[in-house]
């Protein structure tokens, strides 16, 4: 199982890429640059330098870009950082949204197409519903790098995204927002149909989850921590998109609930509106000491890579996890 950290860009390139070479220091395999309040692909062109770990967008917004752009910035960076890029998409739409998985499909073939021309200056043609692409002039070719197979995950939790990403990608962003259960039952076999759909083995595909930690060396500190993961949990449990989380588990009337919160800004009381019940199925409460040992007992044998948001007003908590993980590794 390997360890990753995710981080939301500041805006300040430098205090990025000393988050990335950071968790480097500490033994993190990876870091994923999240797309919130700035653009997540400008801070890995520093780190892509200046840390030697692999380096991924998390969660890049796929449709507000169009394919060529993504694919430019993704080449660029495969070639500044020797390989070690992954372009992680998201569709940023509402998980009912029909289309999203033909869609996000065609954004994929059209990446891969557009790449082969960088790559072999080969005809540029790719003619879908969607996106459609017949032509690439010498002027805009970039031309060839070392490493042109640039790995592609995309995000998700409904069972087309999943299958699609199965199918055609060589990872899954696995939505924090999720539960063992909803897992084991949704996820993994929607992967398994891609999978079997392309001929691929589960060996050649990488299953990322990140984590919500909740923990603390003291009391207050735990409730503190409780507090800032229900307040997150709390926004996930009341989008659209996550709608089939809640179904699952039967938590109908408290997304319902969450949702009239959050329609009318009362977002101080949709907190304390999620049950511990809720809190408990999805994030990790422990001790620091037994935050690794919870996430080896509930993921081992699942999850490929285990993603855990960059807190760096706790660096113990961190090295902790960290050191624990890798021990557990060598066993």
């Amino acid at each position: 199982m390997k360890l990753d950290m995710i981080f939301r860009p500041s805006g300040d390139f430098a205090f990025d890429a000393k988050q990335i070479q950071q968790a480097q220091a500490l033994g993190f395999d990876a870091a994923w640059s999240a797309e919130t309040a700035h653009n997540p692909f400008f801070p890995l062109t520093l780190a892509a330098k200046t840390a030697d770990i692999q380096i991924g967008t998390q969660t890049a917004f796929a449709f507000p870009r169009s394919p060529m752009v993504t694919a430019q910035i993704a080449w660029d960076l495969a070639k500044q950082s020797n390989g070690r890029f992954m372009l992680g998409l998201g569709t940023q739409t509402p998980g009912h949204q029909p289309d999203a998985a033909e869609r996000m499909r065609e954004y994929i073939e059209s990446l891969r197409a557009i790449w082969s021309a960088f790559q072999t200056d080969a005809r540029l043609r790719y003619r879908g519903q969607y996106y459609q692409f017949r032509l690439m002039l010498p002027f805009f070719n970039p031309g060839p790098i070392k490493h042109p197979d640039i790995p592609i995950f995309i995000a998700g939790t409904s069972p087309p995204m999943c299958q699609l990403a199965g199918d055609l990608c060589h990872g899954l962003h696995i939505h924090g927002f999720h539960t063992l259960p909803y897992l084991k039952a949704v996820i993994l076999p929607a992967v398994a149909r891609g999978l079997t759909k392309a001929g691929r083995k589960r060996a050649s595909f990488a299953l990322t989850a990140p984590v919500f930690i909740v923990s603390g060396q003291t009391p207050a500190e735990m409730r503190q921590a409780k507090q800032e993961a229900k307040s997150r949990i709390a926004l996930y449990a009341s989008a659209p998109a996550h709608q089939a989380v809640m179904s699952y588990h039967g938590w109908d009337k408290i997304h319902n609930k969450l949702r009239q919160l959050a329609a009318a800004g009362e977002q101080t009381e949709m907190p304390p509106a999620l049950p511990d019940e809720m809190l408990n199925e999805i994030a990790i409460i422990a001790a620091p000491e037994e935050v690794a040992a919870s996430i080896q007992r509930r993921y081992a044998g699942l999850i490929d890579r285990i993603c855990l948001e960059w807190q760096a007003d706790k660096p113990e908590l961190m090295k902790r996890i960290a050191v624990d993980i890798q021990e557990m590794n060598q066993t």
